[in-house]
């Protein structure tokens, strides 16, 4: 075991980290716009290209003729497999038939697994994430969204809850959004296509969900009630109208709805909605702010000279000339008996022709901010709020009370039910039903200044009291989200671990695993190990894991994170940039942004970074602000090379061991970000809690750049074991089997393996070759072409299931890699079962090969023909192999090892320990 003490934070200078990356954005930005000229011509050129279809077509009929489709399946298979996948799929075009025949299988092969879309679509259900309320509003209308969104982000806030605010149009923020939220509400939402698919994503996550409003928007028939209509233009109360059908199917799409008043919410409930419960409009910081500057700024106005009294009314919009009417008979009888009374429009109205005729005493103002509009109010003298008779009008908020109550100001209401619950006629205001009942209260005001300033603080004192934030959140808030469960949040808790008959109690370590791939889409030895240690993290009841990936760009959905479940652990992925951008895959802030939203909703004690490309190196920032230790496993040199394997353009290995950046410029001209890129990826190295490598070969490379050789640790992987005994070899008689995974690329050795087996003249050898990139819908290798005298069989990426099978069927594993390999997954795999391996050395894929006794060593350089003469080694002595088996097994890693290694590193990398335990050995 590897012992190595947890290494001492501190506060990082991240003044040169904001530099780089600063510009690294800046590049970013250029390269985007010639990335857009570059696939305009892209596209052009395809559109020319006909010979190259043609080729496929040529491709597939040659295929076809030897009894196999495109990709190397039997005819028979092939056909089974687009028959399953049409019906799934649905009834399809002849042109996208055609299409699937030429294409690769992308879930590999006909009995693979559902596709990704299907994996990525089943339900998710419920995750553990720190109590989160998301509301997904509509925020255009800003007196609505100031009384509905953000007073209720005060409100949940007070009881403990966190909260984020979406618009319900930025489609592709809310789904992100919904990942990492325990409850969302849509507030005044339509149910356009793009809030279906929010919608179906709630349920898809089982997030309990509210539908909010405050009008009477999703009823036509009570929606019709509002006169105030009439006054819109044609086309406009069209459109309005047509809405209350898209507002009515997302709220009965809803679990449940909030609504501002007792009578709105009896209406969602008629409607269908189960349960509507009732938050009130109330009292926020903005509004007590401005309005005791408001009142402190006007108290010396009030008592003028002139002896005017003022009426205000705030109109808004257009859409209140009916219900201002009802004020209008009362009011001018008012005004015509006090020649001192003025009144004040404030917004949109059609003012009558009896209000018209008082000339100046009327006036019109245009709408303002909401701190302008109520320091205008406390101006005046009097508050009106008209409203009709109506179902509609019954179950609208009593806003215009709390304003003028909040300025110390009496209103003159009418009696709807939001105003008769609350108001005490002539104590805290006034009710006016006829209107005789208008013109007396606004001459009993208008005549006694005494009287209005003691209705006007009565009025005050009352909704101080009943509308106060604490208040409203106690008794209502809290009566529809409830209290949430304090979460345990990192790092400030970090509670000993007392061992209790071998196993650890209290809280279980919370392990962020972060990968660039993971189930359903498996691709590389990185990979594998992830997965592996997910698993068994989780499975052996220690820790609590959550994974952090990619996924391929969905037809239709914007890009966004997506969460899903793979075997009982969380896992989110982002669409990233495409591989071939380099400084995109290095530096993602998008991809940082949700991280550390992810880390809000976890709460990890340590993150693990396994291969983080086109998630970026903008993860680790997260983790340094927020003073979470991370660990980095260093699969391959994308932390030292901008290639990732410290290969050149030629495929041949730079042959570095201390980095040169001049040699790295050289081999990447047009990468004029690696200077920046080295100091981002050099702090990722410096200030990581313990970095692991899965060889000493690879262990060395990193500290011949820099690395301090006491925070990095080999921590060897573990991989798939036989789960039987290797079927036996009949000796002699039949031509050797080799076989090859790694796909068509250089690094690899792919070129190499073609050229030496077309220059074997001879035909006593099968050659299968495996295209590993079939687990992510691709394929890579053409073997059309090859000009060979022995026998080539393209097979697609084995799996957990099929791997013992095929390496059943060969005799000798070739990995002819270009570089020093950190490790060399496929090598162990062979070695434990009893299978010869031809590999490059030195690298971490040569450690477990004792030359002549499981394997033959070549040089990373090593041209064509001398791998030909390791092959025919073998060729000129088959009896050699038959029988074989390596006697050197018991010196390989296993997966259960390996987890368990490295659950007690995790633990001394995020600081906790067993109690009684030295830190400094907390690994031993």
């Amino acid at each position: 075991m590897n012992r190595i003490a947890p290494r001492p934070r501190s506060a990082p200078d991240d003044r040169g980290l904001d530099r780089a990356g600063a510009r690294l954005q800046a590049a970013r930005a250029t390269g985007l716009q010639a990335e857009c000229d570059q696939l305009r011509r892209a596209l052009a050129l395809q559109d020319r290209a006909l010979s190259g279809r043609v080729l496929r077509i040529v491709r597939a009929i040659r295929a076809a003729m030897r009894g196999r489709d495109p990709f190397g399946r039997p005819l028979g298979v092939a056909a089974a497999a687009l028959w399953r996948k049409t019906r799934r799929d649905g009834v399809v075009s002849a042109a996208r038939l055609v299409a699937r025949v030429l294409s690769p299988p992308p879930d590999g092969g006909a009995d693979g697994p559902v596709s990704s879309h299907d994996a990525y679509a089943m339900a998710a259900g419920p995750a553990d994430w720190t109590p989160q309320i998301l509301i997904i509003a509509e925020l255009s209308l800003a007196q609505c969204a100031k009384y509905r969104v953000w007073q209720r982000v005060e409100q949940v806030r007070h009881l403990g809850w966190t909260c984020r605010v979406v618009d319900w149009r930025d489609t592709g923020e809310a789904l992100t959004a919904l990942q990492f939220c325990t409850r969302v509400v849509f507030y005044r939402v339509p149910a356009f296509a793009s809030v279906r698919m929010l919608l179906a994503e709630t349920r898809r996550l089982s997030v309990p969900s509210w539908w909010e409003v405050d009008d009477l928007i999703f009823d036509r028939t009570l929606y019709f009630q509002n006169n105030n209509l009439a006054a819109l233009p044609e086309a406009e109360r069209a459109g309005l109208l047509s809405g209350v059908r898209l507002f009515r199917t997302c709220m009965l799409s809803c679990d449940r709805g909030i609504a501002s008043t007792p009578v709105l919410a009896r209406a969602m409930r008629e409607a269908g909605l189960p349960a509507a419960s009732v938050i009130e409009n109330a009292l926020d910081e903005e509004t007590l702010a401005a309005a005791a500057l408001a009142r402190a700024r006007a108290a010396a106005g009030h008592g003028a000279a002139d002896g005017t009294v003022v009426i205000v009314y705030g109109s808004g919009t257009r859409t209140h000339d009916a219900d201002f009417r009802v004020a209008v008979p009362g009011l001018v009888a008012a005004m015509a008996a006090d020649a001192r009374l003025r009144l004040w429009i404030v917004g949109e109205l059609q003012v009558p022709r009896a209000l018209q005729a008082l000339g100046t005493r009327v006036v019109v103002l245009p709408l303002r901010p909401y701190a302008e509009y109520l320091a205008l109010m406390a101006r005046a003298d009097i508050v009106i709020a008209p409203l009709e008779d109506s179902v509609f009008n019954d179950a609208k908020s009593n806003i215009k009370y709390l304003e003028a109550a909040s300025l110390g100001l009496p209103s003159v209401c009418s009696p709807r039910r939001a105003f008769a619950d609350v108001i005490v006629d002539g104590t805290t205001g006034y009710l006016a039903a006829t209107d005789a009942d208008w013109t007396r209260a606004l001459l009993l005001l208008s005549g006694d200044a005494t009287l209005r300033r003691q209705v006007g603080r009565r009025a005050l004192a009352d909704i101080l009291d009943r509308y106060a934030l604490a208040h409203m959140a106690e008794r209502q808030v809290a009566a529809v989200f409830g209290r949430p469960a304090v979460p345990a949040l990192n790092p400030a808790m970090k509670p000993a671990m007392k061992p209790v008959g071998g196993a650890v109690t209290g809280r279980r370590l919370r392990v962020l695993c972060v990968n660039v791939y993971y189930p359903p889409r498996a691709f590389g030895g990185a990979t594998h190990v992830a997965v592996e240690m997910a698993q068994r993290l989780q499975a052996g009841g220690q820790a609590d894991i959550a994974v952090l990936t990619t996924r391929p760009a969905e037809p239709g959905r914007p890009a966004s994170a997506l969460r899903y479940r793979h075997r009982g652990v969380p896992v989110v992925a982002l669409d990233v940039p495409a591989e071939h951008d380099g400084l995109a895959m290095f530096h993602n802030p998008a991809a940082a942004a949700i991280f550390a939203d992810y880390v809000a909703a976890f709460r990890p004690d340590v993150v693990h970074v396994h291969a983080p490309q086109g998630l970026g190196v903008g993860l680790l920032d997260v983790c340094r602000h927020q003073g979470i230790p991370y660990v980095l496993t260093l699969h391959d040199a994308w932390w030292l090379c901008d290639r990732q394997f410290m290969v050149r353009e030629d495929g041949q290995f730079c042959g570095q061991e201390r980095i040169d950046p001049r040699t790295c410029q050289r081999c990447r001209p047009q990468a004029r970000y690696l200077a920046d890129r080295a100091v981002l990826a050099g702090a990722g190295l410096r200030d990581a809690a313990l970095l692991l490598s899965p060889s000493a070969a690879h262990r060395r490379l990193h500290i011949a750049n820099g690395v301090d050789p006491a925070r990095i640790v080999v921590h060897r992987n573990g991989f798939r074991w036989p789960k039987r005994p290797r079927t036996p070899v009949a000796p002699g008689g039949r031509a050797l089997r080799f076989g090859y995974v790694g796909g068509s690329d250089a690094v690899k050795g792919y070129p190499v393996i073609r050229a030496a087996f077309e220059g074997l003249a001879r035909a006593d050898w099968v050659l299968r070759l495996v295209d590993n990139k079939t687990a992510l819908g691709l394929r890579s290798i053409e073997v059309g072409d090859w000009r060979v005298q022995g026998k080539l069989e393209l097979l697609p990426a084995y799996d957990g299931e099929t791997v013992d099978a095929f390496f059943d069927s060969i005799d000798v594993l070739l990995f002819p890699s270009r570089w020093p390999e950190s490790y060399g997954l496929t090598v162990r795999e062979a070695l434990a079962r009893d299978v010869w391996v031809v590999a490059s050395a030195p690298g971490g894929q040569a450690e477990d090969i004792v030359p002549g006794v499981n394997g033959t060593l070549i040089g990373l350089s090593a041209s064509a023909s001398e791998l030909a003469a390791a092959v025919t080694d073998l060729l000129d002595r088959p009896d050699r192999l038959a029988g074989y088996v390596n006697p050197c097994k018991d010196r390989l890693a296993t997966w259960d090892g390996q987890a368990r290694e490295l659950l007690d590193l995790l633990r001394a990398a995020s600081g906790w320990v067993q109690a009684g335990d030295d830190p400094a050995t907390a690994c031993g």
